[in-house]
């Protein structure tokens, strides 16, 4: 079974080259030819790893383990259990559908380009609508419970269902739009000018290269490059690849994304690598991938003890910009709250209500409540709803972001998993290693790191999301961690009473 599923792992790196490579380097005109290589690759790993034999290796393993006694926390236990849950959800997939899936997205990828570029949505409407499409026919041959968006969830987020998003959203929508409400009547209480600079763009390259390796990021297992929307992807534990943006009069697009990509490959570099070849060496879930992102660039970067290590790295780069500033003004700087168009600029309080809104929509979508036609304005609206702010044009809208085109349905609400699980496993491990901080403010992150590579990257899919998330905080997902935190750290930067939110 471990030869089959190491060549179906192949196929899937394969694709997974061919997919870096579509949003790095390929020329524009590679799009139509690459769609279809990719959509070939996808059916032959989709029909190697729904082979019958593999179904009739996994009853004797099971069988024999059984007859056995064994450790079900043992390799062999663990790889059975994890692999018969995906192979079970695969041969309800067709390979045509999976093929279709995957064309399907490559063509959605340059379309959304298309219509980036036109700052118009029509380049990209029919693109999405047999996306859709092909998006309800695939929750259909998943199956579901309550609702077909738990299907779609499923996939990113295992044994999540779409209640219980709504429920954890409604939570954070108590606590949150009231603090939102009362940190902008004190908007001018953190001022963020020394961001807003002209910043040398290979200057900047290189700050986020230097800040990735003093994280730990194994640059001799892997590599940063160009994008339109920052990504991480790894084609084995040593060779995991990050990609970033530059923004020569924003110096916390590029940074940010860099530490927030570096958390993923933080992952992916820990992931226990005699079993990458398996589905139990790869990452549980997306909300725990997720996490480690946020920690890395939130709890990590944004956290005054970063900036009173890492300022004067970065005044080295930047003399002019921030010779004369101070950790303490960085901080407040790099924490600035204000409602903003772009997700994945937004501040860590308004972050999730992004989220909130995509999840509407998808869920929307997926019923068909909401036509194609009609989702620009529906974003238009909802943005206003949450944010109090109307977007100027569709770039800024609903382009902002690549999922939707690469058909990833149900892959939005991982965010704020991750953004709350981030909390969890930073405090947790704080809790058993109360020098974090500290060792934080010397530049040293080896403990944190250690803490989360034995506490969550070592056991790739060993345990469930809930499991592993129990083993490491001692308790299940949560807002109120998340709530706390913000209340805290926020209250203090802007003035804002405690029961704000």
């Amino acid at each position: 079974m471990k030869e089959r599923l190491a060549e179906v792992h192949h196929l899937r790196v394969a694709d997974a080259v061919l997919g870096w490579d579509e949003q790095t380097y390929m020329p524009p005109e590679g799009a139509a030819a690459r769609a279809r290589v990719k959509a070939t690759l996808n059916r032959l790993a989709h029909e190697r790893f729904t082979d019958p034999e593999i179904g009739r290796l996994l009853d004797q393993l099971a069988a024999r383990l059984e007859a056995a006694k064994a450790d079900p926390d043992s390799d062999e236990a663990a790889l059975v259990r994890v692999v018969r849950r995906e192979y079970h959800k695969a041969v309800r997939v067709s390979p045509r559908l999976a093929a279709a899936l995957s064309e399907a997205a490559s063509q959605g990828y340059r379309a959304w380009l298309a219509a980036r570029d036109a700052n118009e949505f029509a380049p990209f409407r029919d693109a999405l609508a047999r996306i859709l499409d092909l998006q309800r026919e695939l929750a259909q041959a998943l199956g579901y419970g309550e609702h077909p968006y738990d299907a779609l969830l499923d996939q990113y987020e295992p044994d999540l269902t779409t209640a219980e998003v709504e429920r954890l959203f409604a939570r954070l929508r108590q606590g949150l739009v009231p603090l939102v409400r009362a940190i902008s009547e004190r908007l001018d209480a953190v001022d963020d000018g020394i961001l807003r600079q002209s910043f040398d763009e290979a200057a900047q390259w290189r700050l986020t290269e230097e800040a990735l390796g003093a994280i730990g990021f194994d640059f001799r297992r892997g590599r940063q490059d160009r994008t339109v929307h920052p990504f991480c992807t790894a084609f084995s534990p040593q060779d995991v690849r990050v990609t970033t943006r530059v923004a020569p009069d924003q110096f916390a697009f590029a940074f940010f994304a860099s530490l927030h990509e570096g958390g993923h490959a933080l992952y992916e570099q820990g992931l226990p690598a005699h079993l990458a070849e398996t589905p139990l060496g790869q990452a549980v879930s997306l909300g725990v991938h997720e996490s480690q992102s946020r920690l890395w660039e939130n709890l990590v970067g944004r956290s005054l003890a970063f900036w009173r290590f890492f300022l004067p790295v970065a005044q080295r780069a930047f003399p002019r910009q921030l010779g004369d500033t101070s950790p303490e003004a960085m901080y407040r700087a790099v924490n600035r709250v204000e409602p903003s168009f772009i997700r994945v600029e937004a501040d860590e309080v308004t972050y999730n209500l992004h989220i909130m809104l995509r999840f509407d929509l998808e869920k929307e979508l997926i019923e068909g409540s909401l036509p194609v036609d009609g989702l620009p304005a529906r974003w238009a609206e909802k943005m206003e709803e949450y944010l109090g702010i109307t977007p100027p044009d569709h770039v800024r809208g609903v382009l902002q972001d690549v999922h939707w085109s690469q058909g990833l349905f149900g892959y939005f609400p991982t965010y704020t998993v991750g953004n709350l699980l981030a909390v969890q496993f930073y405090r947790a491990a704080v809790a058993a290693r109360p020098h974090i901080p500290d060792a934080i403010e010397r530049g040293d992150f080896s403990p944190l790191l250690q803490w989360l590579r034995t506490h969550i990257h070592v056991h790739g899919s060993r345990y469930t999301p809930d499991e592993l998330t129990r083993r490491a905080t001692g308790g299940p997902l949560a807002a109120e961690p998340f709530l706390n935190y913000i209340r805290e750290k926020y209250g203090a930067l802007y003035g804002v009473p405690a029961g704000s939110g």
